[in-house]
């Protein structure tokens, strides 16, 4: 078993506190996603994980045992960097055996291991070619592999598709889901990136500060955010949050509705407003409508839905997916 816990975590820099207070049970064989924007920490707490960070207080284990002191390669990790730190001039066979090659793995253990992890990756065919021989994310399978061999009871993923584009970030997304399918090991992955989140993770922690806002599913997460930064954090394009007389007239302090449960109509609807933008996807028309007292509300609708800037529209939400917070907490 692969758990990692935090209990009561502390980290600070001085007299500068990051992480005031960190309890955490990350389940073993889960795909655990990390996720918030700059500054919240969670590459901190990754690397708190591996070793490259010390606590300042309390205790991290990893499938029971206490590692809050030990050094990394005692921890039974392997982590993926956001650089694919390859060596140049090594084989992709020679780079993903290198750990192996440092311990003297005897050559054909070594052989057939580096096999086994390349066939996985679908990187049994380029062995003998080198990193500039090899696209963006086909070196990132490399550095991958080289986590692999390691057989390491939880791999941790640090941003590691922030420098492909947005094609590669993709194909990346099902090529690591799949994997984690394949191996069943726990994944912890850093992102700042909610789409990451939202399709890779079976349970996703939203962080805000060096502190946890609310741990579960995507889907509850999408459905029941806790608060109005979780509610605008996840989902793309984001919820529409608006405050002030209309949420109070609705008797909260922020009402919530997303994008995709508001319906556009050009002649009746709950709220009259006036189209300022809209940009046709393709499948999907995102628009942009003023409408008074409630300020710019985003739309997301079907691609045949066009409406010029400046026309007035009706917009209606569906009721069972209104969302309402009050002091900054979810009222249900």
């Amino acid at each position: 078993m692969s758990i990692v816990e935090f209990k009561n975590v502390v980290k600070s820099y001085g007299k500068l506190t990051v992480v005031p207070n960190m309890n955490l049970k990350i389940p073993s064989g889960s795909f655990t996603v990390l996720v918030g924007p700059s500054g919240c920490c969670k590459s901190t707490l990754l690397r708190m994980i591996a070793g490259l960070e010390t606590v300042t207080s309390g205790q991290i284990t990893i499938g029971g045992d206490d590692v809050t002191h030990k050094e990394p390669a005692e921890r039974g990790i392997a982590m993926v960097f956001q650089s694919y730190a390859l060596y140049p001039h090594m084989t992709v066979e020679e780079n993903i055996g290198f750990g192996m090659t440092l311990k003297k793995t005897p050559k054909a253990e070594k052989k057939k291991v580096v096999l086994e992890a390349a066939k996985i990756l679908e990187l049994d065919q380029l062995l003998d070619r080198r990193p500039k021989d090899l696209s963006g994310g086909q070196r990132q399978r490399v550095a991958i592999g080289r986590a692999i061999v390691r057989d390491p009871k939880v791999f941790l993923f640090d941003e590691p598709l922030s420098n492909l584009d947005a094609l590669l970030r993709g194909q990346m997304r099902v090529e690591i889901a799949e994997l984690h399918k394949k191996i069943g090991a726990t994944m912890v992955y850093v992102t700042h990136d909610q789409v990451e989140a939202m399709t890779m993770a079976d349970q996703i922690v939203v962080l805000r500060a060096g502190m946890i806002e609310q741990v579960g599913t995507p889907m509850d997460l999408y459905n029941t955010p806790t608060s109005p930064f979780v509610a605008g954090f996840i989902g793309s394009p984001k919820m529409n949050l608006v405050e002030g007389d209309f949420a109070k007239q609705n008797d909260c302090d922020v009402f919530g509705i997303r994008p995709e449960h508001v319906d556009l109509d050009e002649t009746k609807g709950s709220w009259q407003g006036i189209m300022r933008y809209s940009e046709n996807l393709g499948s999907d028309t995102i628009s942009y409508v003023d409408v008074e007292n409630m300020g710019t509300l985003t739309v997301r609708s079907e691609g045949s839905v066009i409406v010029a800037s400046g026309q007035t529209v009706y917009l209606t939400p569906r009721e069972q997916f209104i969302h309402k917070f009050r002091d900054d907490k979810r009222i249900d």
